[in-house]
């Protein structure tokens, strides 16, 4: 698959088995390689919209639908707003599309592999196809949108949805109400306003500081803010060109943790820190701990950059 806007490679039967691994975000059977879906032609059922929003917790549902129509993923950032929800729709309930915000929403970023935004993929039958990256014209992506419906097809997925337009009932209990200063930064992240959003953290912290949701929210936040408005191309120039540069090597790291590239961010970071000086040292050290706020103390990544980090600091 090229990179360049409006690119994207023939789509067949093989591309879709067992190019991105989605194991890790769905545990139900699958069928095997090859085998056709009982998902028969014509209408299916209806859904509140066909356009979905999507996240770490709430693609395994998508992967189930998958195998009545196929799911397009459409991938983008803060700042980016999705581009596909209409030319979706256009396809009168023959396709579904889900729209991941890649900088947090790690483990589909990672199961898709997905380096930079926007970026597309579809998944047929639990079987995902990486589509494109960059945001062709919609006259563009409409043949590569028919390229999909057609190996649906062959692959038994030729269903089409209808919009009920009633919201399904809700199957979780209703969230406790967020402390005031949580609350207020969710608002300003909603907003945008990134800085505020900070400055709403920094005060949970301050008034307590084993806060652990303050520490780990303000790790996130700070991470969007720092890539607000950034270009991904010249980021990656600008390091290729100075790889002892401390500032140049963290932006990029800021990149591949948005991407749900952990370990990329922490081998580079990790293979710099030992020719810095006391004050790149700390920078960087400073930068992996947020990193390890934003991912979880529990993701092995963090376990082993951790151990690593604490060697060369001791």
């Amino acid at each position: 698959m090229s990179n360049a806007p409006g690119a994207s490679s023939p789509i067949s039967g093989a591309s879709i088995r067992g190019a991105v691994d989605l194991s890790s975000l769905v545990r139900a059977a699958q069928a095997p390689a090859g085998a056709a879906p009982a998902a028969p032609a014509g209408p299916v059922g209806s859904v509140p919209s066909l356009v979905v929003p999507a996240t770490d917790a709430t693609f395994s549902a998508l992967l189930d639908l998958s195998s009545s129509v196929p799911v397009i993923v459409e991938f983008y950032a803060p700042g980016l707003e999705p581009q596909l929800g209409s030319l979706v729709e256009s396809f009168g309930g023959r396709l579904v599309l889900a729209t991941v915000d890649g900088s947090t929403n790690p483990q589909l970023a990672q199961a898709f592999q997905v380096r930079e935004v926007p970026a597309v993929a579809a998944v047929i039958a639990g079987r995902p196809a990486q589509l494109f990256v960059g945001m062709p014209t919609a006259d563009e992506v409409r043949p590569i949108f028919e390229q999909v419906l057609e190996l649906a097809a062959q692959e038994g997925v030729s269903g089409t949805l209808t919009v009920s337009g009633q919201a399904p009932a809700p199957s979780e209990p209703v969230e406790e109400p967020l402390p005031p200063l949580h609350q207020e930064a969710y608002d300003a992240i909603d907003a945008g306003d990134y800085a505020l959003a900070i400055q709403k953290y920094q005060t949970a912290i301050a008034q307590n500081p084993r806060d652990a949701l303050a520490v780990a929210g303000l790790a996130q936040v700070s991470l969007l803010q720092r890539l607000t408005g950034a270009d991904a191309t010249a980021l990656r120039d600008a390091a290729a060109a100075a790889p002892r540069s401390v500032a140049a090597q963290l932006a990029v790291a800021d990149l591949d943790v948005s991407g749900g590239h952990l370990e990329d961010a922490f081998l580079r970071l990790l293979e710099l820190f030992p020719a810095l000086d006391a004050d790149g040292k700390n920078l960087v050290r400073t930068r992996l701990l947020e990193y390890f706020e934003v991912a979880g103390a529990d993701d092995p990544r963090v376990v082993t950059a951790r151990r690593q980090l604490t060697n060369l600091l001791y």
